[in-house]
């Protein structure tokens, strides 16, 4: 095998069990239909990188069959994986353009994203040590994150001036390097001040524009946020599956059960279309019946 595919899947394993926290055998079944793809260009004369391969191959691919078992839902889990093999060389830098955009998965039940409680969000937060160096920093990480419904790349990458006090909002630099200004809470900015204070303490600082920095005085990777995320959940005894783009969702989904606009929505969230912010609609929906059932007096038996 190439290197660069032994890179690539060596990487791209790595990213599925720890960001994506996928089970073992979700991971096995994704490198498999990894090595099917490689196997299906193979026997077809086209030997691609993972850099070289084209909308076409995979389409090709898809069209192919790529399995015996060709069900709508074997299909979506295999367009899945390999969306997820080029967002992660995207984020690697490996390639500019995901050649798997346009392919078209069968429609299926729509999956609501996971959401944490105000409750239990507290219970997270109130999880933290804050005897510990690293405490007043994943405090004022969580709070942000919540705060701003930061996705977990945006939050690694904040720095000092891109914050707006006296106004109360935050450049937040998204996808495509496409900026937008999100309001910042006073609750988030307080705890941001105080691990400052602890922040200034570190023997060294790589990069003093940045904010949220590891022990070294260096950025924190998306992979450490997702650990300290996940340890942070068991010790506030939260079965949930939940990631760093939990508290995104439930700053979404809380937004839209208070009443906010959708729009002002789609608009702190980043979303290029209203389609994507429109889930949290549904969200809400679900909140509002279970609301009906629990409380009105003709929901009873």
């Amino acid at each position: 095998m190439d290197k660069e595919w032994i890179t690539a899947l060596r990487g791209y394993r790595s990213y599925l069990m720890i960001e994506r926290s996928l089970s073992h055998n979700s991971v096995a079944a994704y490198l498999n239909d990894l090595r099917k793809l490689r196997e299906f260009l193979n026997e077809n004369k086209k030997e691609r990188k993972p850099a070289e391969i084209t909308y076409n191959d995979l389409s090709d691919f898809v069209a192919s069959g790529a399995g015996s078992n060709n069900s709508a839902r074997t299909q979506a889990r295999l367009i899945s994986g390999i969306r997820a093999f080029f967002r992660y060389l995207i984020i690697e830098g490996v390639i500019t353009e995901d050649p798997s955009t346009l392919l078209e998965s069968p429609r299926l039940g729509m999956k609501l994203p996971e959401v944490l409680t105000t409750e239990e969000i507290d219970r997270i937060i109130a999880a933290i040590d804050l005897s510990l160096p690293e405490g007043h920093r994943n405090r004022a990480m969580i709070e942000t994150m919540y705060s701003c419904g930061l996705r977990v790349s945006e939050l690694v990458n904040m720095k000092l001036t891109d914050m707006h006090r006296s106004e109360g909002f935050v450049t937040v630099t998204g996808k495509g390097n496409k900026q937008r200004l999100v309001p910042i809470g006073s609750v988030a900015l307080k705890e941001i001040d105080n691990y400052l204070e602890t922040r200034n303490m570190l023997p060294v600082i790589t990069d003093r524009n940045i904010i949220f920095l590891n022990r070294r005085g260096r950025r924190l990777t998306r992979v450490m946020i997702f650990t300290i995320i996940k340890k942070l959940a068991d010790a506030a005894g939260i079965r949930k599956k939940i990631s760093p783009h939990t508290f995104r969702h439930s700053f979404a989904t809380h937004l839209v059960e208070g009443g906010a606009d959708l729009r002002a929505v789609q608009e702190m969230l980043g979303h290029e279309s209203i389609t994507t912010t429109e889930i949290y609609t549904h969200i809400d929906r679900s909140y509002l019946r279970d609301t009906l059932i629990m409380f009105h007096p003709r929901s009873k038996h």
